[in-house]
């Protein structure tokens, strides 16, 4: 058991250098399929996907001045979507089960979203600390624990994704390691339940990065 979570460990070295991490950038590789002439069901489908995205983020924000904002939440979705479905796949590293990859995206965003309002729009941060209609006897206790949301909020995003990833993993891992010592019967009980469990990953995969651009679209639009 204490070497369980080793399977998420970075193990291909060169150079002191953990290649594992390079998987990151097999998003590169599915970019140009995008810009082929003739859409295959693949393209359509991730099309679909996206422009359902997009009109989520717009709607969200609801501002023209955050034009731009919602490419960089389309970005983010895309690189976490194909990080998570990439790691279904054997002997390709996961990058998103691991903390350090999550805060490079949830830390920047929140970081620049609380820059952008404290500097810009102070007084409008200082009301989003005291809901309306708070007595006066709580007010001092509203502002402490709204002040601890707002600084646990990367946190918050990059281990949700990151405990969602490694769960779904685990689950697989210990399946498949008591397959070789099982029956026929339980073999085969094993491999429906592996391959339900990939279905479930599938999914979760493609909720969790919706989820993470989602809340990190509403940390925005609080600004």
């Amino acid at each position: 058991m204490n070497n369980l979570f080793s399977i998420f460990d970075p193990s291909s070295m060169l150079f002191n250098l953990h290649l594992n991490w390079l998987s990151s950038s097999l998003i590169i590789l599915f970019l140009p399929l995008t810009m082929w002439f003739t859409h295959n069901r693949s393209s359509i489908m991730f099309s679909l996907i996206m422009n359902s995205v997009k009109s989520e983020i717009n709607n969200l924000l609801k501002s023209y001045s955050f034009k731009g904002v919602t490419l960089i939440f389309i970005a983010l979705f895309m690189m976490i979507l194909f990080n998570n479905l990439l790691g279904l796949f054997p002997y390709i590293f996961t990058s998103t089960s691991h903390l350090t990859f999550n805060l490079t995206f949830s830390l920047p965003i929140w970081l620049a979203i609380m820059l952008y309002g404290w500097i810009n729009k102070t007084q409008h941060m200082f009301s989003h600390l005291i809901p309306q209609g708070t007595p006066a006897l709580l007010m001092p206790f509203m502002v402490l624990i709204e002040t601890i949301s707002n600084i646990i909020r990367p946190l918050t995003l990059s281990i949700r994704l990151t405990a969602n990833m490694i769960a779904g993993h685990l689950l697989i891992t210990l399946l498949s390691s008591s397959a070789p010592s099982a029956s026929l019967i339980v073999l085969s009980l094993i491999i429906v339940s592996e391959i339900a469990l990939l279905v479930l990953e599938f999914s979760v995969a493609i909720i969790q990065s919706y989820v993470f651009t989602i809340l990190g679209t509403l940390y925005t639009s609080e600004v």
